[in-house]
């Protein structure tokens, strides 16, 4: 008896429909070039962390949560006196994910987070770093359904980086248009 594997309906979506798409509008010569998604960072900065640790447990606990591994504490690297902030303080919390967690994660984000957000009008295309990167925010952690609204102690914003293979902004944007990103044009 065979044992059939798990696998994400957006990484099926990318390797039926998305990769042929891509080779017939950019005529690559060899399939390797057809831009494909790399990891997907999850941030949350968690300014308070300075007054009080327990915001950094909480921001870990979240993002276990939403990303589905831990993520990693981030340290102060400098000093800074008008933030309070010494060297080594825990300020924020990240997570990277890839192959299927990053497929699963992209399917959440466009089909339930993103539809959830209060007076979204779409994701702005000047968000590309011109080495086809994109970067985005959310102002609510509250959008994915993992976390319990009733249950939350603290709304975090969160910063999600989609880093590509693409080496151009506009393959980056085509890639990420077929997998169905709500961009605002």
């Amino acid at each position: 008896m065979s044992e059939q594997t798990y696998v994400p309906q957006a990484k099926q979506r990318y390797i039926e429909s998305i990769r042929p798409v891509l080779l017939e509008r950019f005529g690559y010569k060899s399939p390797m070039q057809i831009p494909r998604l790399e990891k997907i960072v999850l941030n949350i900065g968690v300014g308070e962390a300075t007054k009080d640790s327990k915001f950094i447990k909480s921001a870990v606990q979240t993002l276990t949560l939403i990303s589905g591994q831990k993520p990693v504490v981030v340290q102060a690297k400098k000093s800074v006196a008008a933030f309070k902030l010494r060297e080594g303080m825990p300020i924020g919390v990240k997570v990277t994910l890839r192959k299927e967690r990053m497929f699963d994660f992209v399917d959440r984000l466009i089909y339930v987070a993103l539809p959830r957000v209060r007076d979204f009008r779409g994701l702005n295309t000047r968000s590309f770093d011109g080495n086809g990167n994109f970067a985005m925010g959310l102002r609510e952690h509250i959008v994915f359904l993992e976390i319990d609204y009733d249950t939350a102690d603290h709304i975090w914003g969160m910063d999600i980086v989609v880093c590509t293979t693409a080496t151009t902004d506009e393959e980056a944007k085509a890639l990420l248009a077929e997998f169905e990103f709500p961009f605002a044009d």
